[in-house]
């Protein structure tokens, strides 16, 4: 593994605004690059990942994985906005103070061309296949959009060309919930706002989660650290438990004004009718049963806009009681879903589409 601070420059962004100075986390592994990109898989990360792909992503990634390293080089890169070393809230601003709740609403399309150009200063000027689930399909699909001649083979999971209402509104009550936080301060916040960060992730695992796995796995059963919810309020559910405990482990690893801003791109995110005029990249869409962020059927929908639009596109179900997590939860199993590769390409307004 290496890891690269790479300097990009001025950033212009799609708001207008623009970022003086921005520096790109980037974490290779496996191979050497081939100056073709033959041999180079992009893993964009979701909401809360990192450049460290390896670290979250093991059993699809990494040695024996779908994309081993003997094979494969693996390159990450942390989002424009994150928190594990690209320029985001947390970084200095030029009037060296943190950026803070100053730092600009970015998008999905700022995200890539930051990527691209750290890429492209290591030497990695176009991917033979470009992955990610949620916000990192987000960032696939864009790398097709902005520039398909970089990407031989996109695969796009558990999300598809825009966020809906609900999910937006999902995301509204987390940046509430932070927002709220006394500690918050308005995003000028010395000690971090755990109170509100806690509930914040508590309200996205409601959706990252499927009601099905909720069901098999704490019912109603008291919380498994003791307690007795019938006698006492203090005392919690199991499900209250577990909540309580990922909330715990997220506060002490992630930044909330990234928080704010990455789930600000999500809901900007829209392709919707901008589908580019069919090029060589390969699309694979996974569907994630009993996801209720982004339902199968939507990124089914989204699969036959890109093949109506002439891509060739490839769409596969991916089992689960996990619901939207599977991907992270059961990457074995992702990975016996696009083992074989290649599929069978489906023509443009076919049914197993519609």
């Amino acid at each position: 593994m290496t890891e690269h601070d790479v300097e990009i420059g001025a950033l212009e962004l799609a708001s207008g605004a623009s970022i003086p100075s921005v520096v790109q986390r980037v974490t290779l592994y496996g191979r050497e690059p081939k100056a073709d990109g033959s041999n180079v898989v992009f893993v964009a990360h979701a909401l809360s990942g990192s450049s460290r792909v390896v670290e979250w992503w093991d059993g699809l990634v990494g040695d024996g994985g779908l994309f081993d390293l003997a094979t494969w080089c693996v390159a990450g890169v942390n989002v424009l906005g994150g928190c594990y070393g690209s320029t985001g809230p947390s970084s200095l601003a030029p009037d060296g103070r943190r950026w803070g709740p100053r730092f600009p609403v970015i998008t999905v399309g700022d995200m890539v061309e930051a990527q691209r150009r750290a890429l492209r200063t290591l030497g990695i000027p176009r991917v033979a296949v470009a992955i990610g689930g949620s916000l990192g399909g987000q960032q696939c699909l864009q790398w097709v959009r902005g520039y398909d001649d970089a990407v031989d083979h996109a695969i796009v999971v558990g999300t598809f060309d825009h966020l809906r209402a609900q999910g937006i509104a999902q995301n509204f009550a987390a940046r509430e919930a932070i927002r709220l936080d006394p500690k918050f301060a308005g995003g000028w916040y010395d000690q971090a706002p755990v109170d509100g960060l806690r509930l914040a992730r508590a309200i996205a695992t409601l959706t990252y989660k499927s009601e099905a796995l909720f069901e098999t796995r704490f019912a109603n059963r008291p919380d498994r650290a003791g307690g007795d919810p019938s006698r006492s309020l203090a005392d919690r559910f199991d499900v209250e438990g577990y909540l309580t405990h990922q909330g715990d482990v997220f506060v002490q690893r992630f930044d909330a004004n990234s928080y704010v801003m990455l789930t600000r791109a999500m809901d900007l995110f829209d392709l919707r009718g901008r589908e580019r005029p069919a090029g060589s990249t390969r699309f694979t869409f996974v569907g994630i049963a009993g996801d209720q962020l982004y339902p199968p059927e939507f990124v089914r929908s989204c699969a036959a806009r890109w093949s109506e639009a002439g891509w060739d596109v490839d769409y596969r179900d991916l089992q689960s009681d996990h619901g939207h997590d599977a991907f992270l939860a059961e990457p074995e199993s992702l990975a016996a879903v696009l083992r074989d590769g290649l599929g069978t390409p489906v023509p443009a307004g076919t049914s197993k589409l519609s």
